[in-house]
């Protein structure tokens, strides 16, 4: 199944916002529906592929029939761009500006080797594409012609060794697929970031993703252990042995690329026992400092819960901890922060971590609000980027980002983004509701997730961009990253080379002009076109 073409996911899933929350945001926010009628994708007009029919021979050559090389409307706007709000409300108005030639498919390493040949021979770019769920321009290249590489044809568990609790898998797996056939041998990856549904394996090493989880089971790149890589020069493989003093470690050079310098074509992941027991429960804090301070103290300290979350007091409030129940706290009066502990494991081990955690959390000032709040989050842990849509189709503008910095400068950097948004979309005259939560924590620091949701304004794209600009301003000036895990793609580009510096970019650079002479793969992603 493809996701929808203009908005998030399973089309089945897809649900209108009940009436009480629309006229919240009436109220609230001054939202009004647009009253433009909904473009079908059969009233989507494409210009026709203007790559020549050597191109798309040499193509098809590559990958075993003129099959696997799509050109027909609806597979090329299927594979146009990603899933932000700006790349969304673009489409929904009919712009394709940045759709593919074709769609190729390959079915294994060397037919990616083969399409990378035949794209160099004949000048086309070629944009990786995995699940589609970019939020940050990540398949937007800067070049008009390109091809979408879809790896949904290399969705295999290549080897699985439980000695050493590794498995090899196919990029285009996606993460439910890949947790089902993991799940066959008695084992879990561990990794269900928001986009878990429709995201592959490919994507998560490629944009360094962290799931929802990453407390108990780490970040994605935390779990790879090698990589195989296809670029136009040819092939490079990575991972001997869990650790290594053999130089500096490629797969770090790898991960978080992006597509600009090769194509994943096998990720090598450290796998665990599935779980006997999981648990999620919530609980209450008086204001999102004291919150914090709590789970820096787990963080630090332990005992360490699998997931650690924390809604500030607006998020709270409005409900998007409970992405499903929107609107619940305001309607009930409910205050202060409200804070998610999972545990997973063995049933001792989660009883113990448990009882040990609740000390800290009451230590720190929690109150225990029951597994009520915890099993409504992982319930609908998935449903906030339907929730997205939703808001889009009454006439809403919402939208997220996301960085991450040390404990220290986390108070400092929440302050600043949300003065940032406010202050901006305030003064186009559309003040919005800017929500946070810590979703990822470490020993040294934490990440910082915002949601913000305003109207749309005349020009909803205009609109957002002079925002999310002070906000990434408002990043880099605070001491955090650029990205804690949805990746640079091209709206982060510019603000990721003032983070690097000069000579960092130019490392950059000279490796990709040596793994990429022509400049072909994923162009003026990560990096910015010579």
């Amino acid at each position: 199944m493809d996701m929808l073409w203009n908005g998030w996911g399973d089309p089945a899933k897809a649900a209108p916002l009940p009436d009480s929350v629309t006229g919240l945001l009436r109220d609230l926010l001054g939202v009004k529906p647009r009253g433009t009628p909904a473009l079908g994708l059969e009233d989507i007009r494409l210009p026709a592929p203007t790559a020549s029919a050597a191109a798309l021979k040499a193509l098809a050559a590559a990958v075993g029939g003129d099959e696997h090389v799509r050109t027909d409307s609806e597979s090329r706007v299927r594979h146009t761009r990603g899933k932000s709000t700006p790349d969304l409300l673009r489409i929904r108005a009919g712009d394709v500006a940045d759709v593919p030639q074709a769609v190729v498919l390959p079915a294994g390493h060397d037919e990616v080797l083969a399409v990378l040949r035949a794209c160099a021979a004949h000048g086309l770019a070629v944009v990786p594409f995995g699940g589609g769920t970019s939020v940050v321009g990540g398949l937007a290249p800067q070049r008009s012609a390109f091809v979408a590489l879809d790896l949904r044809r290399m969705d295999g568990l290549l080897d699985l060794d439980p000695v050493s609790r590794t498995a090899v898998l196919q990029p285009g797996l996606r993460a439910p697929e890949a947790e089902a056939l993991l799940a066959g041998h008695g084992f879990t990856l561990g990794h269900f970031p928001q986009s878990f549904e429709w995201a592959t394996i490919g994507g998560f090493a490629a944009a360094r993703s962290s799931g929802q989880a990453s407390a108990g089971y780490g970040r994605f790149d935390e779990m790879v252990l090698g990589l195989t890589l296809a670029t136009t020069e040819g092939t490079i493989e990575t991972g001997r042995a869990p650790r290594s003093a053999a130089g500096p470690d490629l797969r770090q050079l790898i991960l978080g690329s992006e597509g600009a310098f090769g194509v994943i074509t096998s990720v090598t992941v450290r796998i665990r026992p599935l779980p006997e027991t999981r648990l999620y429960e919530g609980w209450r804090f008086g204001s999102f400092e004291e919150g914090a301070t709590a789970l820096r103290r787990l963080a630090q300290d332990g005992p360490r819960p699998t997931v650690l979350r924390l809604s500030d007091e607006t998020e709270t409030l409005i409900g998007l901890a409970q992405p499903d129940a929107i609107g619940a706290d305001l309607a009930q009066g409910g205050a202060g922060c409200l804070a998610i502990t999972g545990y997973e494991g063995t049933a001792e081990d989660t009883a113990h971590r448990r009882e040990r955690a609740a000390a800290v959390l009451t230590a720190c000032g929690g109150t225990p609000a029951g597994a009520e709040p915890g099993e409504r989050w992982a319930h609908g842990r998935y449903s906030a980027p339907y929730l997205r849509d939703a808001l889009l189709d009454v006439g809403a503008f919402a939208e997220t980002l996301e960085t991450a910095a040390f404990w220290s400068r986390v108070p400092g950097l929440y302050a600043a983004v949300r003065t940032a948004l406010t202050d901006t979309l305030t003064q186009a005259g559309t003040p919005p509701l800017v929500m946070c939560h810590i979703s990822h924590v470490y020993e040294n620091g934490a990440s910082l997730y915002f949601t913000v949701v305003s109207a749309q304004g005349e020009d909803p794209v205009a609109h957002w961009t002079p925002a999310k600009q002070a906000a990434n301003e408002a990043v880099l000036a605070a001491g955090g990253t650029i990205s804690h895990h949805h990746g640079v793609g091209t709206d982060h580009r510019d603000w990721y080379v003032r983070e690097a510096g000069p000579l960092g970019v130019s490392a950059l650079r000279a490796v990709k002009r040596r793994l990429d002479p022509e400049g072909l793969l994923n162009p003026g992603v990560l990096l910015p076109t010579d």
